[in-house]
């Protein structure tokens, strides 16, 4: 198993010239740890030469207690005393008053390699709003979960959203100061960025690799098995299906109460997708959609994790529940005439094809030639 020194271990031993007796803000959240567990925030607050003035925290909060979607208010933090402000409220991009009251800010957060996970549209308005305001951004890079596995589409800029912040792939390969450089350098933005790099990283690791603690990601995302799935399966958040929120394996298992989950198994198992076999199952979740009904639907086991798609994986099942209940599937419209799959997709194109019953698999080698030309894209900002 490879020791891989992540950024905040890095800037502690080795470049804490860069911020001694600055004015420090943070953005972090329960990931925010050193590898022997101890959380960022706690160490950078009790450190005699350091000046920690102030905590930011993305979606799910400090301490990713929030549920997805549910606002985190601005408080004070018990364990180091210092205010934190929350940039998944009423407001999602830092205040300049707070900006300006300090010197840096360092972001210490576990991103998962998906483009709609929201930590990296978070790093995105920090980016911004520190331009604006002439502060200093350090990105304590950690790896890439996935390690460097592309899939998916590239985000249609007409469907930029809070979970589609820039142009990226769907798996991007990236980590989260590679993102950082490349909206940087693409955005043109006139920011002091640093990067604090990985030391021991290298792209083909997947996390259970790299000897760092895992820590979940959010409530739901709780494992790497279950990210690993989740890029294709929270798909699920823009229908009437439930994605397995409310259960113990959320985006594992997933299903509505109207489905015959033997009739889906055969189904997804008779297409031969690489990587992946398909269990059925019924459960009740205890929130979110379906919550107290019998849900039958299928279990994703994860059989080769080097030859799964995730994307055409969660493709697959919208495709398959399409074929077995066409009346009672439904696309999510919120607000009315909007649709979520295409923000979370980053495109129209899995929607119509879906709906003209076109295979997964001709629309995910369609994007083959965006990815290609995404990771030259990418080149100029590579770290690893």
């Amino acid at each position: 198993m490879t020791a891989v020194r992540p950024g905040i271990v890095r800037l502690l031993a080795e470049e804490r010239w860069r911020v001694r007796g600055q004015r420090l803000g943070l953005l972090t959240n329960q990931t925010g740890v050193l590898p022997d567990l101890r959380s960022t925030a706690r160490v950078l607050a009790a450190a005699s030469d350091l000046r920690l003035e102030a905590l930011l925290t993305p979606e799910h909060g400090l301490w990713g207690a929030a549920q997805a979607g549910e606002p985190v208010p601005t408080q004070t933090d018990p364990a180091t005393g210092r205010p934190v402000y929350s940039l998944y409220g009423p407001a999602r991009s830092p205040l300049p008053a707070i900006l300006q009251g300090l010197d840096a800010v360092l972001v210490d957060l576990q991103d998962g390699g998906v483009r709609f996970l929201t930590y990296f549209s978070t790093v995105v308005e920090v980016l911004e709003a520190a331009a604006v305001a002439g502060c200093r951004v350090l990105i304590l890079d950690r790896p890439n979960p996935l390690g460097g596995r592309l899939c998916g589409n590239v985000l249609e800029p007409p469907h930029r959203s809070f979970v589609g912040a820039h142009p990226i792939a769907w798996c991007h390969g990236l980590t989260l100061g590679e993102l950082a450089r490349l909206v940087v350098a693409e955005r043109r933005l006139a920011v002091d960025l640093t990067v604090v790099p990985l030391q021991g990283w290298r792209r083909e690791l997947w996390y259970d690799e790299t000897g760092l603690p895992w820590i979940n990601l959010s409530p739901n995302l709780p494992t790497l098995e279950t990210l690993i799935v989740y890029p294709g399966t929270c798909l699920l958040e823009g229908t009437n299906l439930s994605e397995g929120r409310g259960t113990t394996l959320p985006f594992l298992q997933v299903g509505a109460p109207w489905l015959d989950p033997f009739a889906l198994a055969d189904t997804l198992n008779g297409q031969g997708l690489p990587g992946v076999r398909f269990r059925p199952v019924y459960f009740v979740p205890t929130f979110s959609k379906h919550a107290g009904q019998v849900c039958g639907g299928v279990y994703v086991h994860v059989s080769d994790r080097q030859r799964v798609d995730p994307v055409l994986t969660g493709l697959a099942v919208l495709w398959a529940v399409r074929a077995q209940a066409p009346d009672r599937f439904a696309w999510r419209e919120s607000p009315p005439g909007q649709y979520p799959i295409d923000r979370l997709a980053g495109t129209e194109a899995v929607r119509r094809a879906l709906e003209l019953g076109e295979p997964p698999a001709a629309l995910v080698e369609r994007w083959r030639a965006d990815l290609r030309a995404f990771w030259e894209r990418c080149r100029p900002v590579l770290l690893y």
